[in-house]
């Protein structure tokens, strides 16, 4: 019988409404790329544009919305190509060849859900996968089965509750500018976020992160996944950090602008690959 991935579902609180964080998460994603490429390494974007039943379908359809409801079939698809060499565990660089460190992924963004596969498509095939299922919703993160997930794999889910200004960090990803319990929002007013803060903040709503693992390895299987699951943790606490810290960057703009923004972020990582320094979280800092 195939093994069972390994899942994890995160969930993180964000003092900010659905809408807000919609704009909000994508010009991160786009600020972020900038501080993750350089020296032949980093984030290229080969395709960012809209999908539907015709046009970049996901494979199997999409999470509805309510349980019973009808999937969801449009919004918006890219294709991401991550060149990693430095930013993965030293014991699989051992042991994988060279130019195959290549992770691709693909994202179905149906706002408020989203799904997001990662993959390996030139060395390890099937035989690797993250899955990212992502609901959006304005709640404390008190729902217990927002994924519709089945009874088996309820069983090994495990649940992880994020507090983006309270859960220790690495001491190498610690910058003051990005740690909520000390930035406050000028536009907004909101924080800086303090003690019990998830119970309290208005307005609020919450990432919902299912996130499935398989890495069919004998002998590695349990270690990589296990990795694997650490490392998204990480990047979802210092991700969702700087999402807040960031909304005065960012709050008041517009779709479209976001789409503006996108297009020019893909050339500067164009550029920015072909030259300069690795930059961000590379594998040298999983000894901390």
């Amino acid at each position: 019988m195939p093994s069972s991935p390994n899942i994890s579902e995160y969930r993180i609180v964000l003092p900010m409404t659905v809408d807000e964080y919609q704009v909000g998460q994508l010009w991160s994603v786009a600020e972020a790329s900038k501080n993750e490429t350089g020296g032949g390494e980093g984030i290229e974007v080969r395709v960012n544009e809209p999908f539907d039943e015709n046009n970049y379908p996901p494979e199997s359809p999409l999470l509805p919305l309510t349980p019973g409801g009808p999937p969801l079939t449009k919004g918006q698809y890219t294709h991401k190509v991550y060149h990693l060499a430095s930013r993965v565990p030293a014991f699989i660089r051992l042991i994988a060849p060279k130019g195959s460190l290549e992770i691709h992924e693909k994202a179905w963004n149906a706002y408020p859900y989203c799904r997001t596969i990662v993959t390996n498509p030139d060395y390890m095939k099937e035989n690797f996968y993250i899955k990212i299922e992502t609901m959006h919703c304005p709640d404390r993160g008190t729902q217990e089965n927002i994924h519709q997930l089945p009874p088996d794999d309820l069983k090994i889910r495990k649940i992880e509750n994020i507090d983006i200004a309270n859960d220790p960090i690495k001491s190498s990803d610690y910058k003051e500018e990005w740690d909520p319990s000390k930035v406050k929002s000028e536009k907004t007013g909101r924080g800086p976020l303090q003690g019990d803060w998830k119970k309290t903040c208005e307005p609020v709503m919450c990432c919902y992160k299912l996130v499935s693992v398989k890495f069919k390895w004998f002998g590695l299987q349990n270690r990589v996944e296990k990795f694997i699951q650490t490392q998204e943790k990480r990047i979802f606490t210092n991700f969702h950090r700087q999402v807040y810290c960031w909304l005065d960057k960012y709050h008041g703009l517009t779709m479209d602008d976001i789409r503006r923004i996108e297009e020019q972020t893909k050339k500067e990582l164009d550029e920015a690959r072909s030259k300069g320094e690795i930059r961000g979280t590379t594998a040298a800092d999983e000894k901390e």
